[in-house]
């Protein structure tokens, strides 16, 4: 409803598009109670945000330069009594422009991710500031910066060609990709995966492929990783919503049918010579779906591949993500040594895998007090609570292996459990 508003009265009316839908849905939650809800409530909510943008416009005394686009709605609408005023196609498209919009090149790069979360998945201040590890006023200001930076550049509102379509088009899939990140493992809260926001970017994604501007194979590729990690969402937790490493995880409720598209859409990403970090993350993820078990798993594969993306991106994070891969090949120790390693590790620090990590390496090791102290570091730096509550059980078993003070385990006799983490980082998935 924001793109669709934005489309008719403007760019430069973005604020007013957002404000007249909080309006619209504050006064459906004020009636609907005693009035009943509509029969398309789609089509009251759209309605009575247009009028009220509408009732905006004409104060501001440009409703002239207006009047053909929203005299086209109000026929459309009277020629089709009870149906929304927008179709679906129209939807398609004045999303898509307002996906290109927000990454403009002359709009901040920090503050493009932040506006598309805002304006095109409904995000709130607070939810931003969550995901960036940032506080309120500092996303606040990102947003205001953002769209006047739209009003003064007098940005169109539509989807580019040639080499303006290639400058917009990664910032993007990378608004698409950090969404899909958020659902799949939300940065704080109660839950630990959000399978709205997974759908939502899902669905965006297809949108954009399906579009003859998208439809490009690392579009595909993306759309390939969106499929295959959303396949194993149902697994990942209990029933009790409690955490499930991979190999503890019941693969009978993978979501098949969404495995197939996803293969689907990672051959479709083979096409052309476009190759992508998008590519290898998808390639991981079908390592794991092709996997009958966990036992089958081809970990040397993932290592190839993390030892490509690794080439690609210097990323810290994928750098641990490859130690982990890594340990599952040649065992804890070069895991240990692969994160010893990591480039401008420091960065690391405050991310609670990294110190999960060396638990877990350290555990199979059977160094137990060593690995309880990095699981302790990992909770106290955790944010969701399911996170936290597979942290305490890591360290009661840890602390129950501990031996006593006057016993000491010989060097090479360490204990070895067949456990091993296999949580997905923020930028790419185990």
């Amino acid at each position: 409803m924001v793109a669709t508003l934005t489309g008719i009265f403007g760019l430069e009316h973005l604020t007013l598009a957002e404000d007249v839908v909080q309006e619209a849905l504050a006064r459906a939650l004020q009636t609907w109670p005693f009035y009943g809800i509509p029969k398309n409530p789609a089509a009251w909510i759209m309605r009575a945000s247009r009028n009220l943008a509408l009732d905006a416009v004409r104060r501001e005394k440009v409703f002239r330069n207006k009047e053909p686009e929203i005299a086209r709605l109000m026929d459309q609408e009277n020629s089709t009594p009870g149906a929304a005023i927008f179709g679906d196609h129209e939807i398609a498209d004045d999303r898509l422009r307002l996906m290109f919009v927000c990454s403009h090149p002359v709009i901040p790069a920090e503050a493009q991710v932040a506006l598309a979360l805002k304006t095109l998945c409904g995000f709130s201040v607070t939810e931003i500031s969550r995901a960036f590890l940032a506080n309120d006023a500092a996303i606040a200001k990102r947003l205001t910066r953002a769209k006047q930076r739209i009003r003064e550049a007098g940005i169109q509102f539509e989807i580019p060609a040639g080499a303006d379509l290639t400058g917009r088009f990664d910032g993007v899939l990378q608004t698409l990709y950090l969404l899909f990140n958020e659902g799949y493992k939300a940065s704080s809260g109660d839950k630990l995966v959000r399978e709205d926001i997974c759908s939502e970017a899902i669905r965006l994604t297809t949108l954009l492929a399906e579009h003859p501007a998208g439809n490009q194979p690392r579009t595909h590729a993306l759309l390939a990783l969106m499929l295959l990690n959303a396949a194993r969402l149902p697994a990942r937790l209990d029933d009790g919503g409690n955490l499930l490493r991979l190999q503890e995880q019941d693969r009978t409720r993978w979501n098949q049918p969404m495995i197939a598209r996803g293969m689907f859409h990672f051959a479709l990403s083979a096409q052309g010579d476009d190759f992508t970090a998008y590519h290898l993350q998808a390639g991981v993820a079908v390592c794991h779906c092709a996997a009958k078990d966990y036992a089958s798993t081809d970990w040397r594969q993932i290592l190839s591949l993390y030892d490509r993306l690794a080439a690609l991106d210097d990323s810290p994070i994928v750098a641990l993500n490859r130690a982990v891969a890594l340990a599952e090949v040649e065992g804890p120790r070069a895991g240990l040594e692969a994160v010893g390693a990591i480039y401008n590790r420091q960065s690391l620090e405050s991310y609670y895998l990294l110190h999960s990590v060396l638990g877990e390496f350290e555990s199979r090791l059977g160094r137990a007090r060593s690995a309880a102290g990095h699981f302790r570091n990992a909770l106290q730096l955790a944010e969701v609570n399911s996170e936290k509550a597979f942290l305490v059980r890591r360290i009661q078993t840890c602390e129950q292996e501990i031996p006593p003070a006057n016993e000491r385990v010989p060097v090479g006799q360490e204990k070895v459990p067949m456990d091993v983490l296999n949580a997905p980082a923020r930028s790419s998935y185990l």
